[in-house]
């Protein structure tokens, strides 16, 4: 039976995870899937962490413990969080050493609610960067217009980042600006370049959600014969965009240093349209030096039917052009597509956070009540704490 996964990443695509959680880690789960399934990487968001915590009683121990010592929500939410993330770097570590420090990397995000605060952002990453303690983990930031310079100063400190919730070409050109001049510093800081590693993550699906929501009110027929163009267009001129500067003297001269490139990653690869193939935000964005972040129902999709007929990207560019120049024929305002994607970008993950540290209020208090109860979910989990290196 031919393995669908090992022909992608043969193509040069990086198969990642987009989910994490400590029944996933202390199952073995997570293991199985890098062992058996080609995942080279897990990413995680505030969404995904507020629905591990709410769905499972493997954090007892944990929240009982927090509780007994009396620390705030917020930073339990970092215990909690950092627990689970340290623990897959070291379930990732074998991709890792195996990728000359490539792959086998896990991210964890700021805290979305200072995505506008330069300073904090780089306060935040800088603590994530201490308390996970290992060095295939990356730090995520969104890429607003206050993040760039944050980008910028993380990596100068020899901090690894993801650079999280880009959606237009222009942006995503801030943000490789932002990388280079990072490294850039982290060299003149004396930094070894080959252990700083960084993607950019360049949303999909959510493009496509949003175009047709537009094209469909517009309703016109030429116009309905865009939907689910634009998403796929978009990330094929940002592959250009990243050809076009990882092949520049500025880049090779950081090469020479030992800098590896920073990776377009293509996330939100799950189709929100029932009507589009579930794979499609995966053949159709096939090129060398990428990476695809994808919910575990995907991977198992692409196994199962998933086509690689080599790169699908490099030579689409005038295709690509055509579909944005088209869109905007019929009305559709690219420029507040972005905007408006950045914006609830954001917002979604401020409101998962907030429903995080809800969650983690509530448990904290039931756990202050009950913290002479027996604790339910120690057994079996000193190997993660071992793993993990503890709260």
């Amino acid at each position: 039976m031919t393995d669908k996964l090992n022909e992608l990443t043969a193509a040069g695509v990086a198969v990642w995870l987009d989910d994490l959680s400590r029944v996933r880690l202390s199952s073995g789960g997570l293991d199985q899937l890098r062992r058996e399934k080609h995942v080279a990487g897990v990413t995680t968001n505030p969404t995904i962490f507020a629905k591990a915590l709410s769905d499972a009683d493997e954090y007892n121990w944990q929240l009982r413990d927090l509780a007994t010592r009396g620390i705030e929500v917020e930073e339990s939410v970092r215990m909690l969080t950092t627990y689970d993330v340290r623990w897959a770097c070291d379930v990732m570590r074998p991709s890792y050493d195996g990728s000359d420090g490539v792959d086998g990397r896990v991210s964890i995000e700021v805290d979305p609610r200072v995505a506008h605060d330069s300073d904090r952002t780089v306060a935040e990453a800088k603590a994530l960067w201490w308390l996970v303690d290992r060095p295939n983990l990356y730090i995520k930031i969104p890429a607003t217009e206050e993040g760039l310079s944050a980008i910028t100063d993380t990596l100068a400190e020899g901090i690894s980042v993801n650079v999280t919730l880009i959606f237009g070409l222009d942006r995503y050109s801030a943000v490789m600006e932002a990388f280079l001049a990072g490294l850039e510093q982290a060299k003149a800081n004396g930094h070894d370049l080959s252990k700083i590693g960084s993607v950019a993550s360049f949303f999909v699906s959510r493009v496509d959600s949003e175009v047709d929501k537009r094209l469909e009110k517009i309703g016109s027929d030429q116009a309905k014969a865009l939907k689910g163009k634009a998403a796929v267009a978009n990330a094929q001129l940002a592959y250009e965009r990243y050809t076009e500067v990882f092949s520049s003297d500025r880049w090779k001269a950081l090469a020479a240093a030992g800098a590896h490139p920073q990776r377009p990653l293509w996330a939100s690869t799950s189709t929100k349209n029932p009507d589009y193939r579930d794979v499609i935000y995966v053949e159709e964005l096939i090129a060398p030096g990428t990476v695809n972040t994808m919910p575990e129902s995907v991977i198992h999709a692409y196994a199962d039917h998933g086509e690689t007929r080599g790169d699908t990207i490099t030579g689409s560019y005038d295709a690509a052009r055509k579909v944005f120049a088209d869109l905007e024929s019929v009305g559709v305002d690219i420029d507040d597509v972005i905007a408006t994607l950045e914006r609830e970008g954001v917002e979604k993950f401020e409101a998962s956070w907030q429903e995080l540290l809800d969650g983690v209020r509530k448990s904290l208090e039931a756990a202050a009540k009950g913290k002479g109860a027996p604790n339910k979910a120690a057994k079996g989990n000193a190997k993660g704490a071992e793993k993990a290196g503890g709260a």
